[in-house]
């Protein structure tokens, strides 16, 4: 105990990195598959895995505190916990950040070549692809940090490629021509998620297209270089300005092409003129409206984004801007521009290059969803699979019911090379190996960074190979990611499991909250609103960054909240006290038990076996905020304001100082899995007998225990809280000073010396009137009436002046938000959450001023 009275504070700074070195020393994350004997049951879940280009961000800090507290009480349960580790190789992201550094030195990949530059990849790989897990040590993440893997490592390239060779020899993957997001910055196709939508001031044109036999059918378009690949005109079936006009013909201006006249319900009779130009090659809605009425798909955009020969003689070769000017012109000479209007309208653009995202054909790899979409649908209705919160599910099961297919090449030299060789014009080879034979060459591009991440569950634990690790990890407990990649990584993990793991990746997914600025914009280091979690671990320590990012998550997005992060660090510094108190006063050689003597002993007993049962059927319903904020009320509230104050008083004999052992011991165990840092801390200075484990990492959570709940010793203290609580209030108010011992008459049930103690009162008896009479309500809505008798520290005339303030300024308030629910534009109109919220506001003013 010499230690504990020289240190008087935690230093979070200090202890933190000395813990993660015990930890990763141990061997404890790193479970062993297959165990001589029986050890309990398995319990997984495979990290997202960060781009190997990645720095540890809040998203980050913030699942990975949620899969933390997963882990180790899974550990603490007597689980087999394996967090599977590892990073992806983010195809774009890194060759952008190597073809950065290249640029830097004069130099750039074309003059390096695929293979060299390829080399220089991984180089910039060994030198930067650590960070991130040395971030993830910090935060007291406790993966698998024997087992990284990466989503290029050659058995997992071997996973990516049996993969392919297995659904092209299906026939569920292909090639053909279809429209693609095209980022002309990079060069290639890129996914939705690498698209981002900006809100622009554009032109709308109105064209009049000639009709075949005479008159006019006007559109409207924001594109109107695109027109030169124009192959119909579409109109609503049911708008019957134009249902005369289906079936015929009208003549592309500047072009001469003769265009039919279709009816699609896609239409909107509401846009422009109600009829809308389709050209497969260049929008995704009319490739879709093409491929329904057998359209032509021309292109006259090229991959470089100028336009192409076919464009016509006049405008090939122009930038796509250049282009739209010298279209626009042609249009005014010809005399079929009919208005010109501003136009605000969603444009997509590159994430990565910043450049405007063309939708072009493009001769691509793709894979056939509808097959795969369907099992991946029932895993989730017949509950194999379960989203939360349900919203999510609906998500989920709308998307693969309306499934297109996957575009799955990349135009990259980083990446899982296409396992495909051509010979010649007809000759195609798909497999593990090269063909034999000369002449043929292999197909240059690579897969789509998310084609390998849906693998990620079982390529981790070995697949195709059966082994310990996938026997026993194999599905995974829960998944932890954010909601927009839903669709791109978690529905195409589950198809990929089903397909060749034989089972659905894990049992439960939970969708989190996106963590926003304070002031509810994204964080984002280019709008000044980002918040470094390595920062914020600096200065408040890792178990108040985790506390706080579990106490502020939701399924909903929230702001950043540096109050809740304090929060955190107050409840590790007072758990640090409290335990201090405890090991300074109990006797030696007592061990941990709970031996209660007293009504307050039970009362606490009780509470902690509430705590247990609380926390864990939160952690268990994926409610992170209130699991931490209930586990803050019970060792902040009632262990450390409450029952400590209680014991102060009481002789630490063998009896008491079992029981605060006990109750040290197991509210450092029920609090690890959120606070791991400085439960550790403290766990090896709690004493017990030398079977327990020396790392709290590897404890045991002992099952709520029937036997210690007290309904009874709860209510009785209860009212003694409740009694202090209102004594404490009054006194405030009354501006009686601190060290005044008041005169009160009153029953709370034989408990008078806590009252009097925790109060600053004295019990008397007489029937002198009493000067205020206090009313608490204790548990079970009982209500104790103590009066306060008359004293000279009591100065009613200044008490009565504060009330009636107050009394005011609560009316005030009162009547603002009657007024603000009353008016009924608001409650229209206010998001439900906001009125909601008001109406709980309202409710709270009115019941502080019928307390006064």
């Amino acid at each position: 105990m010499a230690d504990l009275q020289a240190q008087t504070r935690y230093d979070p700074a200090e202890a933190e990195p000395r813990i993660v070195a015990r930890w990763l020393a141990s061997g404890l994350f790193h479970p062993d598959p297959d165990p001589e004997e029986e050890e309990g049951e398995t319990f997984s879940i495979a990290v997202p895995p960060p781009n190997v280009t990645g720095v540890l961000h809040m998203g980050h800090a913030l699942n990975g505190a949620i899969q933390d507290t997963l882990i180790r009480l899974a550990r603490l349960r007597g689980r087999r916990a394996k967090w599977i580790l590892g990073t992806d190789h983010a195809g774009i992201a890194t060759q952008r950040q190597v073809e950065k550094r290249l640029e830097a030195e004069g130099t750039s990949r074309a003059q390096l070549g695929r293979e060299r530059f390829t080399e220089a990849v991984w180089a910039w790989r060994e030198e930067y692809g650590g960070r991130i897990i040395e971030q993830f040590k910090r935060l007291g993440a406790s993966l698998d940090y024997e087992d990284e893997r990466f989503t290029m490592d050659a058995a997992y390239a071997e996973a990516v490629q049996t993969v392919f060779v297995a659904l092209y020899e299906q026939g569920l993957i292909y090639r053909d021509h279809r429209l693609v997001n095209w980022d002309p910055g990079l060069g290639t196709a890129v996914s939705d998620l690498e698209v981002e939508e900006r809100e622009v001031e554009d032109r709308l044109y109105h064209i009049a297209y000639p009709l075949v036999g005479g008159g006019e059918i006007v559109v409207a378009t924001v594109r109107p270089e695109t027109m030169l690949a124009d192959t119909a005109v579409a109109v609503h079936p049911e708008d019957e300005r134009y249902a005369h006009l289906v079936g015929s013909t009208a003549t592309l201006p500047l072009v001469g092409r003769e265009l039919p006249i279709v009816a699609d319900e896609h239409v909107r009779p509401d846009f422009g003129s109600g009829a809308l130009k389709i050209t497969p090659g260049h929008d995704p809605n009319d490739f879709e409206i093409g491929r329904r009425h057998g359209l032509d798909e021309l292109s006259v955009i090229g991959e470089d984004g100028r336009m192409t020969p076919a464009a016509g003689e006049r405008f090939a070769g122009l930038a796509v801007a250049e282009a739209q000017v010298a279209v626009v012109d042609a249009l005014r000479v010809e005399g079929a521009l009919r208005a010109v209007e501003p136009y605000r309208h969603v444009v997509p653009f590159s994430e990565r290059s910043g450049a405007r995202i063309e939708p072009l054909i493009s001769l691509q790899w793709y894979m056939r969803m509808d097959q795969l979409a369907a099992p991946a649908a029932d895993a989730v209705r017949d509950g194999r699979v379960r989203i939360h919160p349900e919203s999510q599910a609906r998500r989920y099961l709308a998307w693969l019911e309306d499934v297109h297919p996957w575009c799955i090449s990349r135009q990259l030299w980083w990446g899982h090379q296409l396992p495909v060789w051509y010979r010649g014009e007809n000759e195609v080879h798909v497999g593990m190996e090269g063909p034999a034979g000369e002449g043929w060459t292999r197909d240059p591009d690579v897969l789509d960074t998310w084609f390998s991440s849906a693998l990620w569950p079982f390529a981790t634990l070995g697949w195709p190979q059966y082994n310990g690790q996938l026997r026993a990890f194999y599905p995974t407990d829960v998944l932890s990611t954010a909601r927009e990649i839903l669709f791109l990584w978690v529905a195409r993990m589950v198809m990929m499991g089903l397909r060749f793991a034989g089972d659905v990746p894990f049992r439960d997914v939970y969708i989190h909250s996106v963590i926003q600025a304070p002031d509810g914009r994204r964080m984002s280091k280019s709008l000044g609103t980002g918040i470094d979690p390595l920062e914020e671990i600096e200065r408040h320590g890792a178990d108040a960054v985790r506390f706080g990012l579990l106490a502020m998550s939701s399924t909903q997005d929230v702001r950043y909240s540096a109050e809740k992060v304090e929060q955190g660090q107050r409840l590790a510094n007072k758990l640090f006290n409290a335990t201090r108190f405890v090991l300074l006063n109990v006797r030696a050689g007592v061990d941990p038990a709970p031996r209660p003597q007293t009504v307050e002993d039970r009362w606490i007993l009780s509470r902690l076996a509430a705590a247990k049962e609380e926390l864990l059927a939160r952690v268990e319903g994926f409610d992170f905020a209130r699991a931490a904020l209930g586990l803050y009320d019970f060792v902040y509230g009632e262990l450390c304001d409450w029952y400590l104050e209680f014991v102060k008083g009481r002789d630490f004999d063998a009896d008491l100082s079992a029981t605060v052992l006990y109750l040290v011991r197991e509210t450092l165990t029920l609090a690890h899995p959120v606070i791991p840092f400085v439960t550790e801390e403290l766990w090896g200075l709690v004493p017990g007998d030398e079977a327990r484990p020396p790392l709290l990492a590897a404890g045991r959570l002992e099952p709520e225990d029937p036997a210690l709940r007290d309904p009874r010793a709860e209510a009785e203290v209860g009212r003694v809280i409740a009694v202090v609580q209102a004594l404490r209030s009054w006194r405030d108010e009354a501006q009686v000073r601190a060290g005044a011992v008041l005169p009160v008459r009153g029953e709370v049930d034989g408990l008078r010396a806590l009252v009097e103690r925790l109060a600053r009162v004295r019990f008397a008896d007489g029937d002198e009137p009493p000067v205020a009479t206090v009313t608490a309500r204790g548990e079970g809505a009982v209500r104790v009436a103590v009066d306060v008798l008359p004293s000279e520290d009591i100065d009613l005339g200044a008490a009565e002046r504060r009330r009636t303030a107050l009394r005011e300024q609560l009316g005030t308030e009162v009547a603002r938000a009657e007024g603000k629910l009353a008016n009924h534009g608001f409650v229209a109109k206010a998001p439900p959450a906001v009125v909601q919220a008001e109406r709980d506001k309202l409710a709270r003013l009115r019941e502080e001023l019928e307390a006064l």
